[in-house]
């Protein structure tokens, strides 16, 4: 990390620190007897203007969950699935049925 990146990479923290307290993620609590601690690493992605230069920094904090154990740490697990085919299935329905369709970027899934 440069001295020049340092800023991008705060503010890009501070943005997604606010995004999960506003959407009220998590909250914190004691440790539970028999439950351990997993960590955590930021992920960074360079968003660049058009003249090559950077724009600004998007951060991640990501869960190392493969140090978890199925069956111990966890029982279910969930994940956005979007395939082709069930949104061609939702244009379709949208155009028989005469609909209006929207374009919608999530900031944030979780």
């Amino acid at each position: 990390m440069t001295s020049f990146e340092a800023p991008f990479l705060k503010e890009a923290i501070k943005g997604e620190m606010d995004l999960l307290i506003s959407n009220k993620t998590w909250f914190l609590t004691n440790l539970r007897e028999g439950c351990k601690i997993i960590g955590y690493k930021w992920n960074f992605r360079k968003k660049l203007k058009t003249d090559g230069s950077i724009e600004k920094f998007k951060g991640r904090l990501v869960a190392k969950g493969f140090k978890q154990e199925e069956g111990v740490d966890f029982f279910d697990t969930y994940t956005l699935d979007s395939k082709i085919i069930r949104i061609r299935i939702l244009v379709s329905l949208a155009s028989f049925y005469k609909l209006e369709t929207h374009q919608m970027d999530v900031k944030m899934i979780f």
